[in-house]
């Protein structure tokens, strides 16, 4: 399957995910709004996922994959397979270990991740009990993004693409059947948080049943091939999972403001869209093409399609980055402006929204140079210059915070991103691993002018849809959803007028292989 077919399979996976995810936010807030119930949940949610994100996806993106797909090239399915199961053991035993000392020392954990609820008694008991109960979610989880290496690797996208459809159903699920029947929302959810990873398990585990994988428990052994695997994703651990440290390193410091925790994770949950269906689906389908490619000396091969990555990434998310910027106030207020979330809410929220979206691009390209790096072995540059992004995150979070309390934060993190980029790229190029072709050159320019103009047409839409806005739940996301698709259709025409798309071009690399 050709990387763009790939690439639209898991993008597209993914939307349904998200369009999911946007109706179980909004249900979240209708019934947590933006207060202390509501902070503490976020706090349990994203501790898990911030785990999930460096110590799973981070390590298993970056060393499992290459490693994998060099025993199934090289020596076959049987050895692939063995080394899968010698992965699991050594990841099961950890997140085993790990799991058992978060619950012990919660309390302390808790205090250090959000150091503001110690306050409020309340709050930070909330976020203990919510998160030793959500926690197990990271065993369930990073088993699962093990399982989905292996069927990325083997060319079946879908099913890892699909598991977090069942996060978002198993949550929705939470809120109409379980919040009616205990006192506090934010438990019901905790509860809803830990049984979803076991439903992403099970689906995975069938995926894998299904593709001929079936892998047995086996005594974890410190193999050399295990061995090599600590070696490359410990590196891979942080430079995988920086986006999630930079987010943290934010949610540290907005504990010390009421409401900035929410403020900023409603913020976060719509520019995620856009990211997780370009970024993160072109950089899961890059790098097992990458690694294929240069296990059989395709350098050629391997230069078309990081080209390939950067130019349908940057066609899709520039534009997109763009519309956040222009109507980030529409598209909080349609989203979540209704019972708990109150219209101040509305007004902050996408006052960070804003200022994340100018960040969108960078954190695309990070997931577009990364595999570049990853699929020959070299995790040690990632993690260099992800350590320059998390100094560079925190020093401006917490300079900005004094002046722009929230806002500063989401403008550390999306400084911080276009460093972290800046470094990835600059060190690709100069490597000889990433070599802008013609069309890139010559199309990035065009891309930014489209984007530009079609700007301009939805901050002219949005002032003439601002009273259907104020409308219904129905007239609203109406008029939101005539807005976003004029903007689409917009940007097509001019695209195409520009030369920023060529339909013939993008047709033979959604063939290509």
């Amino acid at each position: 399957m050709s990387l763009v077919r790939s690439a639209a399979t898991v993008g597209g996976t993914t939307m349904v995910s998200r369009v999911l995810g946007f109706i179980r936010d909004m249900m979240v807030a209708a019934v947590l709004g933006t207060g202390p119930v509501a902070d503490a949940f976020f706090v349990a949610f994203r501790f898990p996922n911030m785990f999930r994100s460096i110590f799973a996806e981070g390590a298993f993106n970056s060393a499992f994959v290459p490693l994998f797909s060099k025993h199934l090239e090289g020596d076959g399915e049987a050895a692939a397979r063995r080394f899968a199961e010698d992965a699991l053991a050594l990841l099961l035993s950890a997140l085993l270990v790990m799991t058992i000392l978060a619950m012990i020392f919660m309390p302390w954990i808790i205090s250090g991740f959000a150091p503001g609820f110690s306050d409020d008694p309340g709050k930070q008991e909330m976020a203990v009990k919510f998160t030793r109960i959500a926690f197990p979610y990271l065993l369930f989880i990073s088993l699962t993004a093990l399982q989905a290496g292996i069927l990325n690797s083997v060319g079946r996208f879908f099913p890892g693409a699909a598991a977090p459809v069942m996060l978002n159903i198993t949550l929705i699920l939470a809120i109409l059947f379980l919040v009616p029947v205990l006192d506090n929302p934010g438990l019901a959810l905790s509860w809803g948080v830990m049984a979803a990873g076991i439903v992403q398990f099970l689906w995975l585990t069938i995926s894998c049943w299904r593709a001929g994988y079936v892998l047995r428990l086996r005594r974890p052994r410190l193999t050399p091939d295990m061995r090599k695997l600590v070696r490359l994703g410990v590196p891979g651990i942080i430079s995988g999972g920086i986006m999630q440290i930079n987010l943290t390193v934010g949610t540290i410091i907005a504990s010390l403001q009421a409401g900035a925790v929410s403020w900023l994770y409603y913020a976060d949950r719509i520019y995620q869209l856009p990211l997780a269906v370009i970024g993160i689906a072109i950089g899961v389908v890059l790098l097992p093409d990458l690694s294929r490619r240069l296990r059989a000396d395709d350098e050629a091969g391997a230069h078309w399609a990081q080209n390939r990555a950067l130019e349908v990434s940057m066609l899709l998310t520039v534009p997109a980055a763009v519309a956040l910027m222009v109507i980030p106030h529409a598209i909080i207020q349609v989203l979540f402006e209704r019972g708990a979330f109150q219209p101040s809410d509305t007004q902050n929220a996408s006052l960070a929204l804003l200022v994340y979206a100018a960040g969108l691009p960078a954190f695309v390209l990070n997931k577009v140079f990364s595999p570049g790096f990853f699929a020959r072995e070299d995790t040690m540059t990632p993690l260099r210059y992800a350590a320059i992004s998390v100094a560079v995150n925190i020093v401006a979070s917490i300079t900005l915070f004094q002046f722009y309390a929230f806002a500063g934060i989401a403008a550390g993190t999306t400084i911080a991103a276009w460093v972290n980029a800046a470094l990835l790229g600059t060190t690709l190029a100069r490597r000889g691993g990433f070599v802008p072709d013609t069309q890139v050159v010559k199309r990035l320019p065009l891309i930014l002018v489209a984007s530009a103009a079609m700007g301009a047409c939805l901050w002219y839409g949005a002032l003439y849809a601002a009273p259907w806005f104020e409308g219904t739940f129905l007239e609203s996301v109406a008029a939101l959803a005539a807005l976003i698709a004029g903007g689409l259709i917009a940007y097509a025409g001019l695209a195409q007028a520009t030369g920023a798309v060529s339909v013939a071009t993008l047709r033979r690399s959604f063939m290509r292989k």
